[in-house]
């Protein structure tokens, strides 16, 4: 059997760290065993399904690289093979036409409640309605079998059992002729040939109703997994109150889309003690059967630690890709500076997002607008100013700009005028940068290029005239 596993969010909004670890696991399940990746658009709710929802899915699983193998598929693509179906089973007699209106459903709900019974469908109309009433458009629903049981064996939650009783003749088309969700999802796991459905475990539910109706078609159900929900620190369901909760909100704060996917592989399912899993690794170790049933919590310190630990040991052109987004988002073309790959080797040791390492960065593509006013009462001293000025002549001789080249003529120029480096390094560093804080000196000066830091360092004597 090739495993085929399906990725099927609606388009209503953004996509949920929930979703894409759903996704994760899905196309984890998949690349392990060799099988097919498909993503499906589940886009029948046409009130509140958008364009702009189905982008920000497609730029969520792009950025995340979880590519798919077919797809995307969508529902509202696919309402003639539905409409094929329901006249199947009206055929077959494993559907029905219902004529009830609205308000018989409501009194008879409000009489079942009113004896403490489950609310359900009566099968009044079950035998065939021989006088349709007059202006009233039916709806179709699935004859559920009315003995029995469903069992599902769920590989996170072990068996569950399902009685047929307790299951209603639920809605598969509305008076409108639209399919209804549960349809239109076992008939897409049907013909895309679904074998392992990883959802979450809000679809539990859903699943006893969509398996006897792929029984009714005559079809093997696929093989379930619900994943349980993801908790926020304060154990509460997951919410935009507990911060970012969109893929692409992630993105936007900084963050690498290996140490997001790490973590969340991480939520729920356990290697050992292991805590950093490259790509390779997730797909080699990762179990299904592995992830626990109960809920897992979100916690912001752990992600954090893990995008630091990427923008650390992650290849440096690969982290600089990423970097390069951030520094345009702050008006900065990487083009016109230092090459983002150099950058990040001088600064991956001081950043934990790369929101941050941008904005430390941004003095090797701006001038400083200012300096930093007690860094400049204790630094740029008139007694610094010949040090300062041997140093820049120094540098302005060097015949190879490196930082080999640079560390030693800044020590050079300490020793000989009898200055410890320190007291070299921090005046240089707030005239090129505005700051005290950035990459050692000789890095700083490299990234900077001569002319830039000799027009900085001169730019200096104008600031220590009027000092």
């Amino acid at each position: 059997m090739t495993v085929r596993t399906r990725f099927a969010p609606s388009p209503t909004g953004y996509l949920h760290v929930g979703g894409a670890r759903t996704a994760l696991f899905s196309w984890l399940y998949a690349r392990r065993h060799g099988g097919t990746f498909i993503l499906r658009i589940e886009d029948t709710d046409l009130e509140r399904s958008t364009a702009e929802s189905v982008n920000a899915i497609l730029e969520g699983m792009t950025w995340l690289g979880l590519e798919y193998d077919e797809g995307p598929f969508f529902q509202t693509h696919r309402f003639p093979r539905y409409r094929e179906v329901i006249d199947q089973m009206l055929t077959q007699g494993t559907a029905y036409r219902c004529y009830c209106t609205k308000e018989r459903l409501e009194q008879l709900r409000a009489e079942q409640m009113a004896r403490k019974e489950k609310p359900r469908y009566d099968r009044r109309c079950l035998a065939g309605v021989p006088h349709p009433p007059p202006g009233v458009a039916p709806v179709v629903r699935f004859r559920n079998p009315p003995d029995g049981q469903v069992v599902v064996e769920d590989l996170i939650r072990g068996r569950v059992v399902i009685q047929n009783a307790e299951l209603d003749d639920l809605i598969i088309a509305r008076a409108d002729g639209t399919p209804t969700y549960n349809f239109t999802v076992m008939v897409d796991d049907l013909d895309m040939r679904i074998t392992h459905v990883i959802r979450g475990d809000d679809h539990l539910n859903n699943t006893p109703r969509q398996i006897n109706m792929l029984r009714a078609l005559g079809a093997t159900p696929p093989i379930y997994a619900h994943v349980p929900m993801i908790l926020g620190p304060d154990g509460a369901r997951l919410s935009k109150r507990h911060g970012a909760v969109s893929v692409m909100q992630y993105r936007e704060e900084g963050y690498l889309p290996e140490a997001l996917l790490n973590y969340l592989v991480r939520l729920g399912w356990s290697h050992g003690d292991q805590e950093v899993f490259s790509i390779d690794e997730m797909i080699r170790l990762f179990d299904i059967t592995g992830v626990h049933s109960a809920a897992a919590s979100f916690d912001p310190k752990k992600l954090l630690w893990l995008n630091q630990h990427y923008i650390k040991t992650s290849d440096p052109k690969h982290v600089a890709h990423h970097l390069a987004y951030h520094l345009g988002k702050l008006g900065v073309d990487p083009a016109a500076g230092p090459d983002p790959t150099e950058v990040v080797k001088a600064q991956r040791e001081r950043a934990k997002t790369l929101v941050e390492m941008a904005q430390n960065s941004l003095f090797l593509y701006r001038e400083p607008e200012s300096y930093d006013e007690k860094a400049k009462a204790k630094h740029l001293t008139p007694a610094i100013l010949p040090v300062l000025e041997a140093a820049r002549e120094r540098l302005e001789a060097l015949p190879l700009w490196t930082e080999e080249a640079i560390h030693a003529a800044v020590t050079e120029t300490a020793n000989v005028h009898g200055v410890e480096l320190g007291k070299l390094a921090q005046p240089l560093r707030l005239l090129l940068t505005g700051r005290t804080v950035s990459p050692p000196i000789d890095a700083t000066l490299y990234l900077l290029g001569r002319e830039r830091s000799l027009k900085r360092i001169a730019a200096g004597r104008s600031v220590l005239s009027r000092l």
